[in-house]
């Protein structure tokens, strides 16, 4: 009896290191750092907690230039781990074609759609939230100016723009929008003086309300923001323990999500290809609302964004996707 229960155990064992094995999970940020308090480190926040509740370790890496994504994406799967999630659309062509180089191998892209059957794309309805913080900007603003620091320009981060935009002009018709974009290469993810510069620039015309969709960049905008007592308004993060009293509400991006859930789906073996879009209705985009921000935001204005977030949710609203067509409604 007692041999036979001491081979029990060790079946169950070797069972249990099988199945754990068969999770290896491994994560590649964007350009911009892991701790950018942004969109990387909302990706860092959802495999910490995986391996929190399992006790399962992966392993990251942080890409400091646009070639170094394919070159970690294969290494990864290479060496057997699983899943593999690469999180910005600068990984599209990488994922492509690594995914078809191992086909047992399980990926995940977020910010961009990869047609492969291991390969879950997960995109968000950034226009969505970001017109929920549209609406708390027109409202916040007593100039009738806002203004938009974008990171590297390209379509994705015209859509957040675009949607803030609708946002504001939604409570406020003749509100005046100031954009720019810090660059066109990944360098533009990570560049907190030049968005301080570019905020300063936006303030001097009189913006008094401006919102970061720039990664690490966005910390220098926040930070010019509060030193010269406007407000700021945060991106994918809920940043508004950075300037308390400062940052009027954050769009978050629950891309900790698409990490947790592709680590909890893959050791549940309940992965899934394809391709999920999550927008307000989903929960993974939504203006954030703390104790850091509440006294800035009036009955009034929770009221608004309640309001149009209920008519996101119910079709009444429907915010037009800069990606659709390269254009924004005025």
């Amino acid at each position: 009896m007692k041999k036979t229960l001491l081979s029990f155990l060790a079946v169950a064992a070797m069972s249990t290191t099988a199945l754990a094995a068969d999770v290896k999970p491994a994560l590649v940020y964007g350009t911009g750092g892991k701790f950018d308090k942004s969109f990387n480190e909302a990706a860092y926040n959802g495999a910490e907690k995986f391996k929190a509740e399992t006790g399962i370790a992966y392993r990251d890496f942080e890409p400091t230039g646009d070639t170094q994504g394919e070159q970690a994406i294969r290494n990864f799967a290479s060496r057997g781990f699983n899943p593999v999630v690469a999180v910005s659309f600068a990984w599209t062509s990488a994922i492509e074609k690594v995914a078809a180089e191992f086909p047992d191998t399980k990926f995940i892209i977020v910010d961009s759609v990869v047609d492969k059957p291991n390969v879950r794309s997960v995109v968000y309805k950034e226009e969505e939230g970001s017109f929920l913080v549209g609406v708390l900007a027109g409202m916040a603003s007593k100039t009738g100016k806002v203004g938009f620091v974008g990171g590297m320009d390209i379509p994705l981060i015209r859509k957040f723009e675009c949607g803030y935009e609708q946002g504001a002009r939604s409570v406020k018709a003749d509100i005046e929008v100031f954009q720019n974009m810090t660059g066109t290469t990944g360098a533009a993810w990570n560049d907190p003086v030049r968005g301080g510069e570019l905020t300063k620039n936006q303030i001097d015309q009189g913006a008094d309300v401006i919102y970061a969709a720039a990664g690490a960049t966005g910390l220098g905008v926040l930070q010019t923001a509060a030193d010269n007592k406007k407000f700021s308004i945060g991106v994918d993060s809920n940043q508004n323990h950075l300037h308390p009293g400062s940052v009027l509400t954050s769009m978050v991006k629950r891309v900790d999500l698409a990490v947790y859930n592709a680590y909890t789906d893959t050791k549940n073996d309940k992965f899934t290809g394809g391709v999920q879009a999550l927008g307000v209705k989903e929960d993974g985009v939504g203006a954030a609302i703390d104790d850091n921000n509440k006294p800035l935001i009036t009955p009034e204005m929770q009221a608004a964004v309640d309001k149009a977030k209920a008519d996101i949710i119910a079709g009444t609203i429907k915010v037009h996707d800069y990606t659709t067509d390269n254009s924004c409604p005025k």
